[in-house]
């Protein structure tokens, strides 16, 4: 198994690739919440490649999420990379616009 630690949106978030294939990959999500990757998932399906992406809570004592993205074209770890720069570009752009307006209040 392959253990890598990635920045989405917490420095604390730890990511195992359960397997992974062509055409499909499971991956272990610690240190997250479900929120986060749902936001993901959504990027994800909103691409034609991506024939699915799911997200299920594995167990709620050990805080341990799963992810499985099946494409039909493509790297599906390279699907989930695209999709979570997407993800961070939105909250950005989102950030900034929040910002905007409360600097009046």
């Amino acid at each position: 198994m392959i253990y890598i630690h990635i920045k989405l949106f917490s420095d604390r978030m730890n990511a195992q690739i359960l397997s992974s294939t062509t055409k499909e990959t499971s991956i272990s999500l610690k240190g997250s919440d479900i929120g986060t990757l749902y936001i993901v998932q959504h990027e994800l399906l909103k691409d034609q490649q991506v024939e699915f992406a799911g997200v299920i809570l594995r167990h709620p004592l050990t805080n341990e999420y799963w992810m499985r993205v099946n494409s039909s074209k493509g790297s599906p770890i390279k699907e989930i990379l695209k999709a979570t720069n997407t993800a961070i570009e939105f909250t950005d752009e989102l950030k900034k616009l929040i910002h905007s307006k409360l600097k009046g209040v």
